[in-house]
């Protein structure tokens, strides 16, 4: 502490990062600048409370913030210099506020005099993220004064609950510094007088008295009675979208109480937890996709009912059959986002599913409930004798591989575009307990390396499943190597491309296809990961994955890399996802 009475900005840091550490904070990712250098020196001061690690690149380092945040469900501090240094954490912030994913980001500045006359580094930092925070504020200049330090507490405690209440997401808090920034000692702010005048005031237990650690805030809900019409329905579903929750074991149990008393089906997306405790729920159903492709079982199955629970799964197949038919539709999500992007017949239901108060209902059966379990029965049976007679390396097998073989309760982080579409239609229901991940918030490929690492940062050993495009797009996550601790796997698709764009109307057009979509980079990622010193393998048949998959090492970071033809891989699909579900009867 004592270096905190050095000068003005070292006092102002130590208190906005004590503050912190009461609250919760276990880990800040700091990026190199100068003029942020108080509040470097104050989380280096804070190790081994507050995990501080140094990344370079800012844009890695918010992602990889934003991975630590979706693996512990805490805020996580972000901090960087001035200028366009916090301008590279705007696609993780965006993320962090479509994900729900609470993030501290801290952007040092320039005081106000130094601004708009073109001194060094030095952009207009204020609501620098537009409305993606939560909250956002400016603080004032750092100052010695008592009351000014209770207002800097003050506003680090709110900026810590915003970033986890009502909803989770990120907070923004500009921060000027003045010079000296180096923790020297200022006469001009710091007189020896006022030094110790201050020091015999300040008593950090009084000071900080009062300050208890909110690492979960949480609104409590009373149970909500099942609605009556719920109870009346005999052809309703229940989607289990796109949800992360922290207790996965007690939110499948949940959405299978609900699926039992009413009985209605359960739709699994592939990214839902539910597919992976299949065991809980009797009414899954995973291969709804493939249902839903057959128009005459889609009409059969239609609902009059649907409850959402979460986001909408990725299926455009189950979008367009719901807005065809257009049910009355609930959507259970606690947060106050509006997760209806198909403008239904909905209500929102600001609760989690385990405030549903349920009970076991055994007094009737529904015809309709065991039509979607014959079809799923059926179709499933197709899906996997299909997949288990390939031998050759094609992209979708690798998903319904990997969720029958890794080691129980790995966290997954899939990255988006054809690994997230393959995972939806042939992910196989399981009770590995696997925990996936995934930045579904804005869809984008940015920062796919850097979120699993942070998510496999501490934790148990992690794989991703990626194609080569998301890889690259983000391969300075690479230098994190050096600060990470544990292992992941990066399960990578290299089918020279973007396998996305081959499933679009655009790839008959064989002009700018290629060049403008397919976008081929042409790298060989052995001599990438030379480079980064990691280590890589190039995977030759399935039976040489599954020995690769499990057991996990414990450290590290290596690339498994399958090699696919992604024109062959699009036309594998265009002639089988239509097929699985074409002569099945219910």
């Amino acid at each position: 502490m004592l270096i905190a009475f050095r000068n003005v900005n070292q006092l102002w840091a130590y208190i906005l990062t004590e503050t912190l550490k009461r609250l919760g904070l276990t880990c800040a990712i700091v990026c190199p600048g100068s003029r942020s250098t108080p509040l470097a020196v104050a989380f280096a001061q804070q190790v081994p409370d507050i995990e501080a690690i140094s990344i370079l690149d800012e844009r890695s380092a918010a992602f990889f913030a934003l991975g630590q945040a979706k693996a512990t469900g805490r805020p996580v501090a972000l901090l960087c210099t001035s200028g366009t240094a916090g301008a590279n954490f705007y696609p993780a912030v965006i993320e962090a506020s479509y994900s729900r994913v609470p993030l501290l980001v801290l952007t040092a500045d320039r005081p106000q005099e130094l601004r708009d006359c073109h001194s060094g580094q030095t952009i207009d930092q204020c609501k620098l993220y537009g409305d993606y925070p939560n909250w956002q504020v400016e603080l004032a200049l750092p100052s010695s004064d008592m009351g000014m330090l209770a207002y800097l507490r003050q506003i680090v405690i709110h900026g810590w609950e915003q970033a986890q209440t009502p909803q989770k997401g990120p907070v923004h808090l500009n921060i000027p510094f003045r010079d000296p920034l180096a923790p020297i000692p200022d006469p001009k702010t710091f007189h020896e007088t006022s030094l110790q005048l201050l020091q015999s005031q300040f008593h950090p237990e009084d000071f900080f008295a009062g300050i208890a650690s909110t690492s979960q805030l949480s609104i409590p809900n009373s149970q909500f009675p099942i609605p009556q019409e719920w109870l009346k329905c005999d052809r309703g579903i229940i989607i289990a979208g796109v949800d992360q929750p922290q207790q996965l074991q007690e939110y499948c149990k949940a959405i299978a109480q609900l699926s039992q008393t009413l009985k209605w089906p359960v739709l699994a997306e592939g990214l839902s937890p539910v597919r992976n405790y299949a065991d809980l729920n009797p009414y899954l159903i995973s291969t709804y996709d493939l249902i839903l492709r057959n128009q005459q079982l889609a009409k059969q199955l239609a609902p009059e009912m649907v409850i959402q629970v979460g986001e909408l799964p990725t299926s455009k197949e189950l979008r367009n059959w719901i807005d065809a038919t257009q049910p009355r539709r609930w959507v259970i999500d606690n947060s106050n986002q509006n997760l209806d992007p198909l403008h239904g017949k909905t209500t929102h239901l600001r609760i989690s599913v385990k405030d549903i108060k349920t009970e076991r209902n055994l007094s009737f059966s529904s015809d309709y409930v065991q039509k979607w379990c014959n079809a799923e029965a059926k179709v499933r049976l197709v899906v996997d004798q299909t997949m288990e007679k390939i031998d050759e390396i094609i992209e979708s097998k690798a998903a319904w591989l990997i969720s029958q073989i890794l080691p129980p309760g790995t966290p997954l982080f899939i990255a988006n575009s054809m690994p997230v579409r393959d995972v939806e239609y042939f992910w196989k229901p399981n009770n590995l307990g696997v925990r996936s991940h995934f930045n579904r918030g804005a869809n984008g490929i940015d920062g796919t390396l850097s979120t699993a690492l942070g998510i496999a940062h501490r934790h148990q050993s992690c794989v991703m499943l990626t194609g080569d495009l998301a890889l690259l797009h983000d391969t300075n996550g690479f230098l994190i190597r050096n600060k990470f601790v544990g292992h992941l796997t990066i399960l990578l698709i290299n089918n020279n491309g973007g396998g996305i764009f081959e499933m679009l109307p655009i790839a008959k057009f064989d002009l700018p296809f290629e060049e403008f979509f397919g976008t081929p980079q042409d790298i060989d990622f052995a001599q990438l990961c030379a480079t980064y010193n990691v280590q890589h393998e190039l995977i030759t048949s399935w039976q040489h994955l599954q020995q690769r998959l499990n057991p996990l090492p414990v450290t590290g970071i290596r690339v498994l890399e399958l090699q696919t033809n992604r024109k062959a891989d699009a036309k594998w699909r265009q002639d089988n996802l239509r097929k699985f579900a074409a002569d099945i009867v219910i």
